[in-house]
């Protein structure tokens, strides 16, 4: 069964997009970058789904240092975040960074359950 690694620090959106994904993977999950940092490299998980706002590590910086490791820059990440609703306009953080870091894909919250599904599909396929 595939892994994948859910890193939020919203523990409600952890457990209900725990549940979804659990119907077809083994689900880790860790609620800030740093936490994240280490389960990937405990865990070595197929996914990574990294919230991009989140207290200690942010998702970009996470993301930057797991694509940096060539230990771990083969594993695929969806940068998963809702700031485009929760920041100012003038404080936006370009939605081409995730991209930039070469994140594989990039989802806007709220999402809908059978479309992170399909994302996470696609990814692992």
């Amino acid at each position: 069964m595939k892994k994948v690694l859910l890193v939020d620090d919203d523990r409600d959106f952890v457990e209900s997009t725990r549940a979804v994904l659990e119907e077809k993977y083994e689900v880790i999950v860790a609620y800030d970058g740093d936490e994240g940092i280490e389960k990937v490299k405990s865990e070595r998980p197929d996914l990574i789904i990294l919230d991009v706002i989140m207290p200690t590590e942010d998702g970009f910086s996470a993301a930057e240092q797991l694509k940096n490791d060539p230990e771990f820059s083969d594993i695929p990440v969806i940068m998963l975040t809702s700031f485009g609703t929760r920041m100012s306009k003038e404080t936006q953080i370009p939605r081409s960074r995730g991209f930039d870091l070469q994140a594989e894909d990039y989802i806007e919250k709220p999402v809908k359950p059978d479309e992170l599904l399909r994302h996470a599909e696609e990814l692992l396929s």
